[in-house]
């Protein structure tokens, strides 16, 4: 129970423990400072570590292993259907959790952060209410808002309902539904589908654009989309959920075509997975200086200072994209800037990283973004049809994309589909933030056979042919 007669005071707050939180805590500590993480939670980790990235990768590392025993009987592998236990399955995931939220505490105890239980909420800039505390007030000299994002419901898809799932809902796989409806054909719903169509569930996943995963390149998205078309029941695309209606028995959805025309149809389950808003309401900012857009998020500069003099703010809560890995360098910058270091976040690059089968990886800039802006650019391709260890994969459904600029050959974007995508993208983030040129990357010996290869392939086609694919040479 709070005591609001009980006052403690620190340098540094930092209200939210994710992956953002818990960074720029552990960098203010190591920095000297004495540093509180407030968070609603009990443990640290935000919804990363406890309701997001963690335990969706695992179910997917499930999915990847069902998927290649399904395709090993082309290799003369002869495997039965795999029988989902699904209590052990859950077991697992919620140990890695366990194990990995332990870690993160014990790093807190030893830089001596203090760990506050409760829901935080300013007075002023100074001044931070607690509820669900033992403490009932905290004062700072400086705090730092990482609060992070929530999950979009929109109104009409707020029915009363334990059919009607988030994220979070599905993550903790209550049942596999017999027919799974996920609205929206982004990266949160396409992971989540290809976890539950590897379980065992009919997954349809509409999406109201033409295409799933908007904005990514579409030559890299054809090869997601075909695998999602192989695996799940049904894609529709171009489609609006026009209503949900949980009967008891079932969820019957109305689903509304391009052409206008509606039907519909029953499902067991349904998933919304249209993205996430800032988690910036009710925290009492209206008493501090912050400033807000029209969406709820915070504005901040480049070291991540509010328009408040006394606040710094970091992670999804800040704008998009909203990515943990952002979050945690946005966190190391606020916490530098606080100690009076000369610092910004000016990342040339961010990752991104769609965990399907294929992965998808992209950064720096786009082939879509550059014809929507205008920006000359120099595309490269190596299909990893061409690579000898995609072949002993049995995964050529893949392909290597660079961006250069075409009078300097700097490396301006990467973009990757196929297995293992989100590891191999490290070195094209590293090549846009070096400013690496073609020849950097063409002239690295990468190790044979191995999947990184089809980078340099890709860089060797800025000056024309590569070794493993030939075209009209343009370039000296």
């Amino acid at each position: 129970m709070t005591d609001p007669n009980v006052f403690e005071h620190v340098d540094v707050a930092v209200i939210g423990g994710g992956p953002g939180g818990y960074t720029a805590a552990f960098r203010c500590a190591d920095l000297g400072m004495n540093v509180a993480v407030i968070d609603d939670s009990p443990t640290l980790g935000g919804v990363c570590l406890n309701r997001g990235c963690i335990p969706s990768k695992a179910l997917l590392n499930v999915a990847r292993i069902v998927h290649e025993a399904d395709e090993a009987s082309h290799w003369g592998l002869k495997m039965g259907p795999p029988e989902i236990v699904l209590d052990e399955l859950l077991t697992w995931k919620n140990r890695i959790v366990s194990e990995l939220v332990g870690g993160i505490g014990q790093l807190c105890n030893s830089r001596n952060v203090k760990q506050i239980t409760g829901r935080a909420i300013f007075i002023d800039s100074k001044t931070i209410r607690l509820e669900k505390s033992h403490i009932g007030r905290l004062n700072v000299d400086r705090c730092i808002i990482a609060t992070g994002s929530l999950p979009i419901i929109p109104k009409p898809f707020q029915i009363k309902s334990d059919k009607v799932w988030d994220s979070t809902d599905a993550l903790n796989v209550p049942l596999i539904p017999e027919r799974l409806l996920v609205i929206g054909g982004g990266y949160i719903g396409l992971e989540l589908g290809t976890v539950y169509s590897a379980l065992g569930s009919k997954v349809t996943t509409v999406e109201l654009a033409p295409t799933v995963l908007p904005g990514v390149d579409q030559d890299l998205v054809g090869f997601v989309q075909r695998k999602c078309e192989r695996y799940f029941h049904e894609l529709r695309l171009n489609t609006k959920v026009a209503a949900l209606e949980d009967t008891g028995k079932e969820v019957m959805v109305t689903l509304e075509n391009s052409d206008g025309s509606k039907e519909t149809l029953p499902f067991d389950r349904v998933l919304i997975a249209i993205g996430r808003s800032p988690n910036s309401r009710g925290l009492g900012l209206e008493n501090t200086k912050v400033e807000m857009d029209e969406k709820g998020f915070i504005k901040v500069n480049k070291q991540q200072r509010t328009s408040d003099p006394n606040l710094w703010a970091i992670g999804d809560v800040v704008g998009q994209p909203m990515l943990a890995h952002k979050a945690s360098r946005e966190g190391q910058v606020a916490a530098e800037d606080l100690a009076g270091h000369s610092v910004s976040f000016d990342n040339s690059a961010i990752p991104a990283v769609v965990f399907t089968d294929p992965e998808l990886a992209t950064c720096g800039i786009t082939e879509q973004y550059a014809k929507a802006n205008n920006i000359a650019v120099q595309v490269a391709r190596f299909p990893w049809a061409a690579s000898g260890r995609a072949k002993t994969l049995d995964r050529a459904d893949g392909v290597t994309k660079i961006i250069f600029d075409p009078d300097t050959s700097r490396v301006l974007g990467v973009g990757i589909v196929g297995p293992h995508a989100g590891e191999l993208i490290a070195e094209g983030v590293l090549a846009v933030e070096m400013a690496a040129l073609a020849s950097d990357l063409a002239g690295t010996i990468h190790a044979h056979p191995t999947l990184s290869e089809t980078v340099m392939e890709s860089a060797e086609q800025f000056f024309g042919p590569s070794t493993h694919m030939y075209r009209k040479q343009t370039r000296k």
